[in-house]
């Protein structure tokens, strides 16, 4: 591969639940993993969460956020970054199917920053990550690599390690599922696969390649963990309607960015009018629909921390040392079906 060309990589990650389950799942674990990995003026800031609606995918959800994680760059990348920073992620949720895209931004103007962009496109399928042709109509003839997640098998850094978190260890109350073996996926059901399609741009000439293999290493991990905690807590969502686990992802929002030093703002999740199908991107400023104000108890932050009049956003994983989590899926009930929830 040239300098100039960007660095494609497929993603698929088997999880124990079927697509319309983890519909529920993803957002449950997508909040409360930002929340456990936000702290300390670095984290996940979200800036709009509200309905959008495409001609082409329908109806979905737009959400923009920065993730602040300056100290969380080997020494070597923040040799060529500003020291505040944060990177603009913003997604367009048509479960079963994603995009987002990512690019850096920094506080202040700094016209030696490199462009960086990360684009991510990811597909929900009821299979064990057996179709190899899913993204050939986004990718089509784009020389890609491809890169299996194994849940249960694969290995994760020590330091990141939770036995409640280990699908080997973890069985299920509510689904039975649970204590994953080698082999899993060829004799488990319901099983799902996430696939994700990464392409990393950094055109930098000299640091290119050593940037976009790290991030592809970063995000490759944060699947990794991300999913494994999203099986883990199973018996933590599975029984949520849409409506029960939006609501805790606007209490969980509101109180992650208090968490990180960012006055609440202003989030709109489920009440306000679609966008109309022309507009491709979000809006420029947020609606005015209030918060929750009542946060779940695990939720709450110290009334005389000090705060900050703006904060950072995450893309990295929590530091193990003080207790953080991430997220992703279980093992078969074969007395329940697998039906959606109701929204």
């Amino acid at each position: 591969r040239g300098e100039g060309e960007c660095f494609r990589r497929a993603h698929g990650a088997d999880l124990r639940l079927c697509v319309l389950q983890y519909k529920i799942g993803q957002l449950y674990m997508i909040s409360k993993h930002s929340h456990e990995q936000s702290d300390r003026g670095e984290g996940v800031e979200v800036v709009q969460n509200e309905p959008f609606e495409d001609p082409n995918h329908g109806n979905g959800q737009f959400t923009e956020k920065r993730v602040y994680l300056n100290s969380k760059l080997p020494s070597w990348a923040r040799a060529v970054v500003p020291k505040i920073f944060y990177v603009t992620e913003k997604a367009w949720n048509y479960y079963p199917y994603t995009i987002t895209d990512e690019h850096l931004g920094p506080e202040y103007t700094c016209s030696f920053l490199p462009k960086f962009s990360i684009h991510i496109e990811t597909k929900y399928e009821d299979n064990k990550g057996s179709n190899d042709s899913i993204f050939d109509s986004e990718a089509k003839d784009l020389e890609r690599e491809v890169c299996f997640i194994d849940i249960a098998c694969d290995e994760i850094p020590e330091r990141y390690y939770k036995e409640s978190e280990d699908p080997k260890h973890f069985k299920s109350e509510k689904t039975g599922r649970g204590q994953l073996r080698e082999g899993w996926r060829d004799s488990h059901q319901p099983i799902m696969c996430s696939y994700k399609l990464v392409t990393v741009k950094f055109e930098v000439w000299g640091l290119q390649t050593r940037v976009e293999q790290f991030v592809h290493k970063v995000v490759r991990d944060i699947l990794l963990i991300g999913h494994r905690q999203a099986f883990a807590w199973v018996d933590e969502w599975y029984d949520m309607t849409m409506d029960e686990v939006r609501e805790f992802e606007r209490a969980t929002q509101e109180a992650t960015n208090q968490k990180i030093g960012v006055f609440p703002p202003v989030i709109s999740i489920s009440s306000i009018p679609l966008l109309p199908s022309s507009v491709r991107s979000a809006p420029s400023s947020a609606p005015s629909t209030p918060l929750s104000s009542d946060a779940p108890e695990f939720l709450s932050v110290p009334k005389d921390r000090p705060r900050k009049k703006s904060a950072p956003e995450t893309l990295t994983l929590p530091d193990p040392e003080k207790n953080t989590t991430l997220n992703l899926p279980g093992v078969p009930s074969s007395d329940r079906p697998c039906r959606p929830k109701s929204e």
